[in-house]
């Protein structure tokens, strides 16, 4: 019998105890693997592409509900360091109906200069040369345009809310996106041309700088050129302008972070106690394999080797269940692309999780493994217990 095969049956020669001690730690670890993937979903960059960081966001310093003039756009164009700037408009309003599950993002933006500023995003030539000759023509997000069935051609009605009208768009084109955004994007004049107020205004604009290098001395330009302007400008990343509507919930790192601690304890706790009470009632057995020639070293390996095992088992299932419930989470209305994002995250965290789950293993077993090899024979075989 060999040594790996030998952890293998003591693993499983308490199948109750087993089964409680991997379910234990599956329900800790999928806690965590959710909470990682959330956290990179919220604040992580491996998922974000490389041109985000070389995006800026302007927006009226007092609030996002505060328009800021269009005239703006052709003044940032001039900053050094700018290569596109577009206007975007959160058009809010309705599709189908107001519930939860016909929510998703509709943007009024320029047609021409769109995927400059967002080159990540893939579609078409012709497809994008359609959008920009209608008027009335709008593109959506691949995964977008699959959940509710579009097609090239078909007619998208948008009731407005903020904006008293309504549109009735033609999808002209599907673009796919690294991470779907579960947007819908469409010509900003057609809105100024049935909106009075909206003309000459925007909500917020886009820019590409030419390289994360200058785009912390291109937001401080920016804002100082309207510092003394009746619409000041805030300008800040990309990935801060995401992250300050999150901040209006609280201290969500915080919150992720406490979480997540109190799970890898509970691991640890876990483990540790099933780790110290396995071993202590197999001190006999230790002292006859050391009768029979086992060293102190293979002692000591077989009994880690069998508590980084059920880690293991405990991590890949709590993973497993982990993926699941995000996977359940995308289907959630209103929220179902920030689970998006989680799902892609999971894919880096899981590893993490696994190996957070065998570390606890071996960490719990180490200090009571090495007290039992130190077990001399007469004692061990003396042992009840």
């Amino acid at each position: 019998m060999t040594l790996a095969r030998f952890v293998r049956k003591n693993v499983y020669r308490n199948k109750l105890r087993f089964w409680l001690t991997v379910g234990s730690m599956a329900f800790s670890l999928a806690l965590l693997s959710f909470l990682m993937s959330m956290w990179q979903a919220f604040y992580g960059n491996n998922l974000r592409s490389e041109q985000s960081a070389q995006r800026l966001i302007v927006r009226h310093k007092v609030s996002l509900t505060n328009l800021i003039p269009a005239s703006y756009r052709e003044k940032i164009r001039h900053v050094p360091g700018v290569m596109k700037v577009i206007p975007m408009n959160w058009f809010g309003g309705t599709y189908k109906d107001a519930t939860q599950k016909n929510f998703f993002a509709r943007f009024g933006t320029d047609p021409d200069e769109f995927f400059d500023v967002y080159p990540e995003l893939e579609i078409p030539r012709d497809q994008l040369d359609a959008w920009k000759k209608d008027r009335a023509g709008a593109i959506a997000d691949t995964e977008l345009a699959k959940k509710y069935g579009w097609k090239l051609g078909d007619k998208i009605i948008l009731q407005g809310d903020i904006y008293p009208i309504k549109l009735e768009l033609t999808l002209r084109g599907i673009f796919i996106a690294k991470l779907p955004n579960n947007s819908l994007y469409f010509n900003e004049k057609y809105v100024e041309e049935g909106v009075p107020f909206a003309k000459g205004a925007a909500g917020f604009y886009g820019i590409l700088v030419d390289s994360p290098q200058h785009v912390d001395q291109v937001s401080h330009d920016v804002d100082a050129m309207f510092a003394n302007a009746p619409e000041p400008t805030r300008t800040e990343t990309e990935k801060a302008f995401g992250l300050s509507f999150l901040a209006m919930l609280g201290n969500v790192k915080a919150f992720i972070l406490i979480i997540a601690s109190a799970a890898v304890f509970t691991i640890l706790l876990v483990s540790g106690n099933t780790m110290a009470m396995s071993i202590r009632e197999r001190t006999r057995e230790v002292a006859v394999l050391k009768t029979m020639g086992f060293t102190r070293k293979v002692i000591l390996a077989i009994f880690v080797g069998e508590s980084a095992t059920v880690g293991l088992i405990g991590g890949v299932l709590g993973s497993l269940f982990a993926l699941l419930l995000i996977t359940g989470g995308t289907k959630a209305p209103g929220a179902g692309n920030l689970f998006v994002i989680a799902q892609h995250a999971w894919k880096f965290t899981a590893p993490t999780a696994i190996g957070v789950a065998i570390l606890a293993g071996f960490l719990s077993s180490a200090i009571p493994a090495y007290g039992a090899s130190k077990t001399g024979i007469v004692e061990g075989l003396r042992h009840i217990g």
